[in-house]
């Protein structure tokens, strides 16, 4: 523990020389130049060279830190009676009025740091910058002692345990930032005390229990406040319906808390608002009018994944909303047009009609616009192409139908588009595909028809990352010079489409690329032994598409999963149900980051390389409906991540690995159509050991249900009973309705209204069932 303690007061030493807070001569009243007599202690010596192992020091300040004496190193000085280090330090961090190891990689326990801040009885720290780092522990007790503290940020640790009840003590404390963190437990009343606090950020913990008006009383001057919790809803934001808060909020965020079903009346009257987030709190309201009319200055408002429901204003009253972020609830109606919006989300709602044509004169300030996942008709309006300053372009999972062929090359700044899911027909026009910006284009899903290169061959975007054209009818080959093109290419899927010729070469210079999907077209010929050397399933580079938050379908595992915000991890390799044949060259195995591998529905022969095991990554292997022959690898063992493997309907033979991953795959579809395969692990109905092959015939014999002459009639009076039935309901029915007249008008009318009752049920089941699966999913 005193070694512990020492190493914290050495890093503040050493971080306050590094910026000048105070002065060598000033910590070191007993310098060791020169004046001492003894050695320094080896358990302080040890503490210290231990202190700079841990320690990021690229100006090489300690490089001095070397040899047995540790008294002549720089910024260490020793008692001239006893050699020992820290004690002359006390008395100038107790002076210290502001300290800031923001960023600075400390690690260890946050105890010992405060409790050496806190041994002064009179502490003069006024400010403390511990984010971005990765202090452990809980907050001590001991916290109260700073009592001048007026700025304390701790965001971005590992922080645990709960907030102290001393934190009432620090009534001058003006900022509280505890963001990031592992904190858990109730949030203290306490912190209603502190009546100088301006900014109060909790988010990012995995808080629990109900906060009231007590944990506001006498916060009068909160301007800032942002909530949430990791822990499922189990915070509960709780205020009466008329409650008037002591404060008069700028910024306000609540996520993943659970607020009252109506909407919180009390932000009625904070009128000095920019910015609400209320997200993922179980608000099943329609939104109050008055919340448009609520603040000249809001700029950015956030009400995703409620349950909000309604109508959506045709107009605004004021023009400071920038930004309105509204995906992911119930609302319903045409698609509103206001003007000075820049970013506007409305994905996964129940909107309809059309959009409408007048939206780039209504709307010209639009940079995002994402109105995916809801009921919009239509043709996309030919105007859109006039949105010069569009980033973003999300209509993806509605129905659109139409052509695009607009001057799309009026968008310059055009970078992600994505259409995908819509009845969209017609070629792909080149003028999209030559966008100078363009980084992701997602045209899946649609009827898109003509030569696949007319397009590819007008990409002049290096930066192009992203390419979906997959479930489209596409045609011709992949052109050559692809890898020239493409060569900033990640992802790249042309599932189901109508190509055909061989997988050319040239596609071993898509360096980056992670997703290659080829499955269900005509490709022929040997899959390139030089797609042993992509390094994009090598090495994983450190891109994340920041600035980009849309998903992607990709079928895993033999389904289809879509993936969301996690792309940048998925590397998978796709070439199921084409012509491909010859051997599985044995350089894939060189891919050592691949999740998923799918040569399924080919005609490929030869052996399964002997070190695929190298593909210790593997999640999804998929080789089945082929004509491969030889035994199982055993260094298929060691694929520990395996969870999918399909073998059947192969030439295989041999045992079948018993060891490790084995064990858990015991479903026979597995290997079915492998006659010359046998067990164990366990023995599959399908799967026999040599001795037993020859029964087998006999023993599925045994299966089928044999039938006497008493069964037989019994089964024959059954059928008889069945059709007799059938026939007196039928006639029953049919009969009453050709004779009476009006029972037959009554009947296909009540038929009718019945009938479009259930498709209107089942359709608004099915939608909020896909909300809530999507919500879900994030």
């Amino acid at each position: 523990m005193a070694c512990m303690k020492t190493t914290f007061l050495l890093a503040l030493i050493f971080l306050l020389l590094q910026t000048e807070f105070i002065s060598l001569e000033a910590i070191w009243s007993n310098s060791s130049a020169g004046n001492s007599t003894v050695g320094c202690i080896d358990m302080e010596r040890e503490a210290l060279l231990k202190f700079k192992e841990g320690l990021y020091d690229p100006s090489r300040t300690l490089s001095s830190w070397v040899g047995e004496d540790c008294c002549n190193w720089l910024g260490v000085g020793c008692s001239n009676r006893t050699g020992s280090i820290p004690k002359i330090a006390k008395g100038n961090l107790c002076k210290l009025r502001t300290l800031d190891l923001t960023g600075n990689y400390l690690s260890g326990e946050i105890t010992e740091f405060f409790q050496a801040l806190s041994e002064c009885s009179n502490s003069s720290l006024e400010e403390l910058y511990l984010g971005y780092n990765q202090l452990i522990g809980n907050i001590p007790h001991t916290l109260g002692n700073l009592k001048r503290l007026r700025v304390l940020q701790l965001y971005s640790n590992a922080v645990s345990g709960s907030i102290p009840s001393s934190i009432q003590n620090l009534s001058r404390l003006e900022i509280l930032y505890l963001t990031s963190n592992k904190m858990k437990g109730t949030i203290p009343e306490s912190i209603g005390q502190l009546s100088e606090l301006r900014e109060l950020d909790l988010s990012g913990n995995y808080w629990q229990g109900i906060m009231t008006e007590t944990h506001f009383l006498n916060l009068t001057k909160l301007n800032y406040f942002s909530l949430s919790s990791s822990s499922s809803n189990l915070l509960v934001f709780n205020v009466t319906h008329d409650w008037i808060p002591p404060f008069s909020l700028q910024y306000v965020e609540i996520w993943e808390c659970q607020l009252n079903p109506t909407f919180p009346a009390w932000l009625r009257t904070q009128k000095e608002l920019t910015e609400i987030h209320l997200l993922n709190t179980a608000i099943s309201d329609t939104i109050p009018n008055w919340l448009w009319n609520l603040s000249s200055q809001l700029v950015e408002l956030g009400l995703s994944h409620n349950k909000l429901k309604g109508n959506l204003p045709k107009s605004l009253n004021f023009s400071s909303l920038e930004s309105v972020y509204l995906d992911f609830n119930n609302l319903e109606g045409p698609l509103p047009l206001w003007p000075h919006v820049r970013s506007l989300s409305l994905r996964s709602n129940l909107l309809s009609g059309p959009i409408p044509i007048r939206i780039s004169q209504e709307m010209s300030h639009l940079i995002t616009l994402d109105l995916s996942d809801n009921f919009l008709n239509g043709s996309i309006p030919s105007s859109i192409n006039e949105l010069r300053n569009l980033r973003s372009l999300l209509l993806s999972n509605n129905y659109l139908s139409g052509n695009i062929d607009y001057h799309w090359e009026s968008m310059q700044s055009l970078f992600f588009i994505d259409l995908s899911k819509n009845n969209l027909s017609g070629g792909i026009p080149s003028s999209m595909c030559s966008l100078p910006s363009l980084r992701w284009l997602q045209l899946s899903n649609n009827n898109f028809s003509g030569n696949l290169s007319l397009c590819l061959k007008f990409v002049s975007s290096k930066s192009l990352m992203i390419l979906d054209l997959g479930e489209n009818r596409l045609s011709g080959p992949i052109p050559k010079w692809i890898g020239e093109r493409l060569s900033s290419i990640k992802i790249l899927s042309l599932r189901g489409n109508m190509l055909f010729g061989k997988i050319p070469k040239q596609l071993c210079n898509l360096t980056y690329i992670h997703v290659l999907v080829l499955a269900q077209n005509n490709f022929s010929g040997s899959i390139p032994s030089c797609f042993g050397s992509l390094a994009g399933y090598k090495y994983f580079d450190g891109i994340i598409f920041n600035d980009i938050t849309e998903h992607m379908d990709f079928i895993v595992k033999g389904r289809q999963y879509e993936f969301y915000y996690q792309i940048s991890n998925v590397n998978l390799m796709d070439f199921s149900k084409n012509s491909l044949s010859g051997e599985i060259p044995t350089e894939l195995t060189n891919l050592i980051l691949l999740n998923s591998l799918n040569l399924s529905w080919n005609h490929l022969t030869g052996m399964i390389p002997e070190n695929i095991g190298a593909l210790r990554q593997l999640e999804s292997f998929d080789l089945s409906n082929n004509h491969l022959s030889g035994h199982i690898p055993s260094s298929m063992s060691s694929m520990t991540f395996l969870s999918h493997l399909n073998l059947s309907y192969n030439n295989l033979s041999g045992q079948i690995p018993s060891s490790n991953q084995f064990q858990t795959f015991n479903d026979p579809s597995i290997y079915v159509g492998n006659p010359e395969l046998y067990g164990p692990p366990p023995l599959p109905t399908s799967v026999s050991t040599p001795s037993d092959r020859n029964a087998k015939h006999k023993d599925q014999e045994d299966v089928y249900v044999h039938i006497d002459g008493e069964d037989q009639f019994e089964k024959l009076w059954f059928y008889l009973s069945i059709a007799l039935g059938f026939i007196v309901g039928f006639w029953a029915v049919c009969g009453s309705l050709l004779i009476k007249k009006s029972w037959r008008h009554a009947y296909f009318s009540f038929a009718d209204k019945m009938k479009e009752k259930l498709l209107v049920v089942i359709a608004m089941k099915m939608v909020c069932l896909q909300r809530k699966f999507q919500a879900e999913s994030h």
